[in-house]
């Protein structure tokens, strides 16, 4: 049962316990209601950091993974693959809740249409490489109860998982195990024979560690179905026996659910999960009641952020868009929330869960960049066009002021596409090289610069993804003309147009 199900049909959570553990004792009594108190750990891999989390359960025909047949392709926004090197053609995905036959015809713009999968080394850098020049500091990598169980699937999301570990290194990211499951599902089994054993992922650099102990999240505790809460407690206590530090992953309202209490006062951290909330929500209130619960009982606390989300293409009764992002004006009310309730750590749902709709990672525009006649749910459904690169954009601004790096708003600041610089100028400095200088566009990542020998090109990239806005290009031939022009962002990620060309002639 997915996590968005989980929430959705949960019912009302009884009155809140007064149980409070041994570990504030009679200092409760001295603090004043509702008077946030410092966290129990300091500043590490996961506290004081903003998490991510990573599905990686994409799979297609022909990827030569050990399933190397379509999964998860019930999906509901369509992904933007031109910055990936391979995809495959003829994804069988589902409309309305029902499987439709593969599909090897074009997109609406004309380009052909193309899946990946996540067992794809380039896959996993290019998502890390995403991750990582927008600001996300760690991922939770999904490993579902099922996944444990020997055979295809398994041996699918051990090959994502050494990749993804792979490219973690690469990039710089920390990474941890998240296991979503059942408090019954020999997950201590998989962690002792597959994490540590034989994928040795804890004994990576980029591991995550927190208290000088690896993380482990354990998602659905408290959930209907999924466990008794001695069971639970028995799972929490294994993992912190063997030497972790255990992340709880609940459902929103945890606090009034008195029957799980002890699972929840186990956890080291709590990431109460918010997917399903809606607009009307009172963002800094949920947070900050979440907070107080755990500084009370000195357990750490990640709030939970995610741009919208909808499920009509696995299930065609739900509403389409069933909750909106609004171009970005709803995901950045949770970052604000967060803020004003003094949270320290953050978990983004999801990175690439577009089965769903949560995911933030590159998704189609508008109607040209889906499947033709087809319907998903694109990232202009509310009106506004915005890039395909518009979320992870936002992420990068939600948390450069969540770290206060950039001044608190409550408008977020993040342009829905990138506008091309302005005033470029030339500038010779020899018969080989001429120096380009343009004007900062606003909200530009970086820039790249393009030349051609005709002002009508065409026109190649002889540098990309630059910071700074100027460059100098070098080796060139003496006494001839060349035309530049220069765009913002990432090529083939929400690039802006081009700024009008500009001419110069070397020296002789």
């Amino acid at each position: 049962m997915r996590k968005i199900y989980l929430l959705l049909l949960t019912g009302l959570f009884l009155s809140i316990s007064c149980k409070k553990n041994g570990k504030e004792k009679d200092k409760e009594s001295n603090e004043e209601p509702g008077k946030i108190q410092p966290v129990t750990s300091p500043d590490g891999d996961v506290v004081g950091k903003v998490t991510i989390g990573y599905q990686g359960w994409f799979s297609a025909a022909g990827d030569g993974s050990p399933m190397n047949y379509w999964s998860h392709q019930n999906l509901e926004h369509w992904p933007d693959v031109r910055q990936y090197t391979h995809t495959y053609a003829g994804s069988p995905f589902f409309q309305a809740g029902i499987q439709q036959a593969n599909f090897y015809g074009n997109l609406g713009n004309g380009l052909p249409a193309g899946m990946f999968s996540s067992d794809d080394q380039q896959v996993s850098d290019t998502h890390c490489r995403w991750m990582k020049q927008n600001g996300i500091d760690c991922i939770a990598l999904q490993r579902f109860g099922s996944y444990t169980s020997p055979g295809q699937i398994k041996d699918f999301h051990d090959e994502v998982d050494l990749k993804m570990k792979n490219s973690a290194e690469k990039y710089g990211l920390k990474f941890y195990i998240m296991y979503d499951c059942k408090a019954t599902d020999p997950v201590t089994t998989d962690w002792t024979n597959t994490i540590i054993s034989l994928q040795h992922l804890t004994s990576s650099s980029s591991y995550a560690k927190q208290n000088g102990k690896p993380v482990v999240c354990l998602w659905g505790i408290g959930s209907s179905g999924r466990g008794t809460t001695s069971d639970w407690v028995n799972t929490i206590n294994w993992f912190k026996n063997n030497g972790c530090y255990v992340i709880g992953g609940p459902l929103s309202g945890f606090a009034n659910d008195t029957a799980n209490q002890p699972a929840y006062e186990a956890c080291n951290m709590i990431m109460a999960w918010m997917v399903g909330k809606t607009a009307a929500s009172n963002w800094p209130k949920l947070y900050r009641d979440d907070l107080v619960y755990c500084n009370a009982r000195g357990i750490d606390y990640q709030a939970d952020v995610y741009p919208g989300t909808s499920f009509y293409n696995s299930d065609g009764t739900w509403v389409k868009n069933k909750i909106p992002r609004n171009h970005g004006d709803f995901m950045w009310s949770q970052f604000t929330g967060a803020k004003n309730a003094e949270v320290r750590s953050l978990y983004i749902s999801m990175f690439d869960e577009m089965n769903e709709g949560t995911g933030i990672l590159n998704c189609a525009e508008d109607e040209e960049s889906v499947p033709a006649g087809n319907y998903f749910l694109t990232l202009d459904a509310d009106g506004t066009k915005v890039s395909s690169d518009f979320y992870l954009r936002l992420v990068n601004d939600g948390i450069k002021m969540f770290k206060a790096q950039i001044p608190f708003t409550t408008t977020h600041p993040t342009p829905h596409m990138l506008t091309f610089p302005s005033n470029v100028s030339l500038n010779v400095l020899s018969g080989s090289s001429i120096k380009i200088d343009w004007q900062v566009a606003d909200g530009a990542p970086c820039y790249n610069v393009k030349r051609a020998a005709d002002s009508g090109g065409p026109y190649t990239v002889v540098a990309s993804e630059i910071e700074e806005n100027s460059y100098t290009d070098t080796h060139l031939a003496a006494g001839t003309t060349y035309y530049y022009i220069i765009t913002s962002g990432r090529i083939n990620a929400g690039e802006s147009g081009n700024s009008l060309p500009v001419s110069a002639k070397t020296g002789n």
